[in-house]
């Protein structure tokens, strides 16, 4: 695997690369099982596989959580080469940024639904340095964990308003196998955090399986009180929303998807499902 640490030899490395379709699996590092799924996808249609980790500033809204992010290289890059990822974009934050950088793109009601009411200016950062990496690697696509239901969402609409030549995967949630969706965050559940997760899976299986028999406020409400009778979980919102909007769901919505932000002790969780 071949690492390049500055945009140069990235551009360098691709001139000379012409009728090669490129993936790009853009990450934050703290890499596990369903990053390296990502991966196994953009093999198996892709030529090259370009992962890039880059814990980037702008996307953080605490300080704190900005500085305590995981950021194990040494096994992250064991685990891309096991892989067998082509290459690994590994740039410093001077590298990505320029000083006193301006950007903010409109995408309307759902850069502040859901996880943007809690997060405010979160997705203008996700969307300025996915805009950024787009820009520097050229991928024809870029594949996206389903986790991140919104944030795939938020960056289809750039990508469509910006009319970057560049195609968009969504993967299925890698889980745990008692449920837990895999997140670089999970390293930091206790034991007994841990334990107490499970719930949102549980919540969002439930409302799966019931979908067809309660209402739409019926399943809300049940999930609801699910997770607030579970030890240790802050729930933020459990939502079922229109999957193509994330407007409220309502009995005439085709495509619905279930999402829940909640906090396993000090550590915030989120999670989806699809309920087609």
């Amino acid at each position: 695997m071949k690492i390049f640490t500055t945009r140069q030899e990235v551009a360098q490395y691709f001139t000379h690369k012409t009728g090669k379709t490129v993936g790009f699996v853009p990450t934050m590092g703290a890499l596990h099982n369903g990053h390296i799924s990502l991966i196994k996808q953009a093999q198996q249609v892709c030529n090259e596989v370009v992962c890039s980790i880059f814990v980037n500033p702008t996307q953080f809204n605490d300080p704190k959580d900005l500085e305590k992010y995981p950021r194990p290289i040494a096994a992250d890059i064991a685990m891309l080469e096991q892989a067998g990822c082509d290459i690994l974009f590994n740039p410093s934050v001077s590298e990505i940024y320029d000083d006193n950088e301006k950007w903010h793109l409109d995408i309307g009601r759902l850069e502040h639904l859901l996880e943007g009411e809690f997060r405010p200016g979160h997705y203008q950062g996700v969307m300025q340095v996915v805009n950024k990496l787009f820009n520097i690697v050229k991928p024809d696509m870029a594949f996206f964990g389903q986790k991140d239901y919104q944030q795939f969402m938020v960056i289809s609409k750039m990508v469509n308003l910006m009319q970057m030549p560049v195609k968009l995967i969504m993967c299925p949630i890698e889980r745990e196998t008692d449920g837990l969706a895999m997140s670089s965050r999970n390293i930091h559940l206790t034991a007994d955090d841990r334990q107490h997760a499970l719930i949102l899976s549980k919540a969002l299986s439930w409302v799966k399986a019931n979908f067809n028999t309660e209402s739409i406020p019926a399943l809300q409400q049940h999930a609801k009180n699910m997770i607030n009778a579970e030890p240790g979980i802050g729930l933020e919102y459990f939502e079922i929303a229109d999957g193509d909007t994330l407007l409220p769901a309502n009995a005439d919505t085709k495509k619905n998807v279930a999402l829940v932000a909640a906090r396993a002790g000090k550590t915030r969780l989120i999670d989806n499902m699809l309920i087609i």
